[in-house]
């Protein structure tokens, strides 16, 4: 398991971590957990996180994803609901894309459709 540097969202550091999924480990099924997790294996289902999701650079998910932020570092192949978003450089993401802010660095790697909500409801003029 990797370090994670201090510009790492604070809500979601090592310290604040309630459940791991370690490297190796494979999960068929959906995940519902109340905190923030680190998932390094593969889970193939939903996966809902009521405060904050890492995903490391071995993990994979195939399903969708619903948290409050989200870090990733490995794959997923479904949609995602979060309020944040950060992809970073060896993160890819295939699927719809539903949140308020996103980060993707350089190397990050995201197809599909992006809505993004910042609560206020402006109306945008199309320019000729």
């Amino acid at each position: 398991m990797g370090v994670f540097s201090k510009k790492d969202k604070v809500a979601l550091d090592l310290q604040t971590i309630s459940t791991l999924i370690s490297e190796g480990c494979t999960i068929a099924g959906n995940i519902n957990a109340p905190a923030v997790v680190r998932i390094d294996g593969e889970v193939t289902g939903d996966v809902v996180v009521s405060e904050g999701l890492i995903l490391g650079e071995k993990g994979i998910i195939t399903g969708n994803v619903t948290t409050k932020e989200l870090i990733v570092y490995g794959i997923i192949a479904g949609n995602i609901k979060a309020q944040s978003l950060e992809i970073k450089s060896t993160g890819k993401i295939t699927g719809d894309i539903d949140t308020a802010a996103l980060l993707v660095e350089t190397g990050g790697i995201y197809n599909g459709r992006l809505t993004m909500a910042t609560g206020e409801t402006k109306q945008i003029k199309k320019i000729a």
